[in-house]
């Protein structure tokens, strides 16, 4: 709450008479979100990213592990990066020990996360269809099904009729990809990105965190012994206890910095929105014979997405054959989209690693740690990998559903190998 010029650190709880309260008063006398603070000398712990991910970790750091000496530093504002350019889709449909165990503990937080935060981040547990073309892919679906249902998180594997109820306006009669039936994840759905980085923002700031806007990270600070023992930033050096990375597609740039190479390559990753529409689509679909994956939003608009621009990039935009690939993808499915008009798109920078599963762990200098290489995964990632990250900051051990997510697994052998592909074009 904010008294004049002074933060006392308080933060009004959102209600039913709260809101009654602000609407009679002409929603005059609404308080700041977060501070906006400016930096400090020094902290026990710095942040670097303040998306999702980094975000989350320092709520968690702050509310878990009782550690507030925090900052999170973002080179933008916050909503800004990756966290507002992707589709929203949240879910736990994973099928090896590695990657399942941590989305099914990302998804329990996501059921329980506005009312922890105090905040609407507006999770819709609708459901995500994945559809099945071939019995060979009935088959593996029928595999990552039972792994799901192992873990507890849900799964019901339909034929086409039980997949016609659901959504009758999919092309039943194509012979090309003729749709069979489908794996169904009655738990997963969308949530509201931007949403998600402000409420997270809100309660780190009230646990007494910094957020710390438009302060680009430029360099590290080294000790005698090479351990990293605060930043150089755009407004000044930093000093930290121990530095996180957590700056998704721009990872293996700031890692450079502090001389390490990361197993990651970034690549574009388009989406698209049309115009809004009246409610047509139950839920989150995924095309099983191409890299289509469609749900509606909260204003109508269908937010689709598909596969990796095939070059390597650090630029916010994609390629106009990639539009094309997308658009032919959910037509061959779905002809009726073909009568949306497309409203706009945009690209987010995806750090992919060489088996397309994530890194949580410390890295080759003292004080460094990473969090990075989330590939498709790091929306529907976002709470437990802030859990996970914040317990390894806070502890120096991996949490127990983030222990397969090691740095040096690429040099043991010990890949979580999810889909068979990580960041080469050729594979995906």
């Amino acid at each position: 709450m904010r008294l004049g010029n002074h933060w006392t650190g308080a933060v009004a709880r959102f209600s039913i008479f709260s809101l009654t309260r602000h609407a009679l008063s002409g929603h005059r006398r609404w308080e700041r979100t977060w501070r906006d603070a400016t930096p400090r000398e020094g902290y026990d712990i710095v942040i670097i990213g303040g998306g999702g991910h980094g975000l989350a970790t320092a709520y968690y750091l702050a509310r878990v592990h009782g550690i507030r000496r925090v900052a999170v530093l973002e080179k933008g504002w916050i909503g800004g990066g990756n966290a507002g350019r992707n589709t929203t889709i949240v879910r736990a449909n994973y099928m090896l020990p590695g990657n399942q165990a941590f989305y099914e503990w990302s998804m329990k937080l996501w059921e329980r996360l506005e009312q922890e935060l105090n905040y609407n981040v507006m999770v819709s547990q609708r459901g995500v269809l994945n559809l099945y073309h071939s019995d060979a892919q009935r088959d593996f679906f029928a595999r990552r099904g039972n792994s799901m249902l192992l873990h507890g998180a849900g799964a019901e594997l339909l034929d086409r009729d039980a997949v016609r109820k659901i959504a009758p306006f999919l092309d039943f009669e194509q012979e090309r990809f003729p749709i069979q039936g489908g794996l169904y994840h009655r738990r997963g759905g969308t949530a509201r990105h931007d949403a998600v980085v402000w409420g997270y923002a809100r309660a780190a700031s009230a646990l007494g965190v910094d957020v710390i806007q438009h302060c680009e990270v430029t360099g590290f600070m080294r000790d005698a012994s090479g351990a990293a023992i605060g930043v150089e930033t755009s407004r000044g050096a930093i000093r930290a206890g121990k530095v996180g990375i957590s700056v998704a597609g721009s990872s293996s740039l700031l890692a450079a910095r502090a001389g390490l190479r990361l197993p990651i390559e970034s690549h574009v990753l388009q989406a698209f929105v049309t115009e809004g529409l009246k409610p047509v689509l139950p839920g989150v679909i995924n095309f099983g014979a191409g890299h289509f994956y469609i749900s509606q939003s909260d204003k109508g608009g269908l937010v689709f997405g598909g596969g990796l621009d095939g070059y390597n990039s650090y630029a916010q935009r994609g390629n106009l054959p990639v539009v094309e690939d997308v658009c032919e993808s959910g037509m061959a499915i779905m002809p009726m989209i073909g009568r949306a008009r497309l409203l706009r798109s945009w690209g987010g920078i995806n750090d992919m690693t060489m088996d397309g599963s994530p890194i949580i762990d410390t890295t080759p200098v003292p004080g460094l740690y990473l969090n990075a290489g989330w590939c498709y995964g790091g929306f529907k990632g976002t709470p437990a990998a802030g859990s996970c990250f914040a317990h390894l900051l806070a502890t120096d051990t991996a949490h127990e559903v983030a222990r397969g997510y090691r740095l040096d697994r690429f040099a043991t052998g010990h890949m979580i190998d999810e889909k068979g592909n990580g960041a080469q074009p050729n594979l995906q």
